[in-house]
């Protein structure tokens, strides 16, 4: 059964807030909001940008990235997110940082019944990373999918290299479930993973004010 949580009019449930926080962290305030068109000239910006610093993680398109992140492919990909999330399948947010625009987050895959399961994925631009701004959204993400969404874990997959996420997820409160090897192709070859994964039962209280108990974020 799929049941729709994305704040449309047509499909909101009770208590579904449209934006998740605010959540201070060391860069500043944070927030999750859903994706919008408008906000194409922001994220083509960032993403041409930070090529370099995104693409080496990413999974591996036949497509040139200058031509996947020019403004005018923003308005297909945020519609499909929106059906999507109309669907009940996806949640695709915009993590503004002091009101701007400095990333996304996505979690996908989301499954009801006897199940309850769904990933989680990020990205941020490079000026704000090691600004906890990606562990205060995937605690804001974290927080929403296990409270009005219901869901009962998440899981996510993280190269064996990229510390910089591992340490995101680790803070989070993720523990690590095994190795998938040539998981992904990943930058031109197929890459290893790390599962990992966190269940509504390891949530003492809530994902930010475990961060927040830590000195790692703070209520707005």
């Amino acid at each position: 059964m799929l049941v729709n949580v994305w704040p449309f009019k047509t499909a909101q449930p009770p208590g579904w807030p449209s934006v998740l926080g605010p959540l201070r962290v060391a860069a500043g305030v944070i927030r999750l909001r859903p994706v919008r068109m408008r906000d194409g000239v922001s994220w083509s910006r960032i993403r041409l940008a930070d090529r370099h610093h995104l693409e080496q993680w990413e999974p591996s398109v036949d497509v040139d990235w200058e031509a996947r992140h020019n403004s005018a492919a923003w308005p297909p990909l945020c519609s499909s997110l929106r059906t999507e999330a109309r669907q009940g399948r996806m949640l695709p947010y915009v993590i503004e940082l002091d009101g701007r625009f400095c990333g996304q987050l996505t979690v996908g895959n989301i499954a009801h019944g006897a199940l309850r399961s769904a990933w989680i994925g990020y990205w941020v631009a490079s000026e704000v990373a090691g600004g906890g701004v990606a562990t205060g959204a995937v605690a804001l993400g974290l927080d929403h999918c296990f409270g009005t969404v219901g869901l009962h874990r998440v899981e996510a997959t993280v190269r064996p290299e990229n510390g910089a996420s591992r340490a995101v997820l680790a803070k989070a409160g993720f523990r690590e479930e095994g190795l998938l090897q040539r998981y992904l192709d990943v930058d031109g070859g197929w890459r290893d993973h790390l599962l990992v994964a966190m269940t509504v039962e390891e949530v003492l209280g809530s994902v930010t004010s475990t961060l927040i108990r830590s000195g790692r974020a703070a209520r707005v």
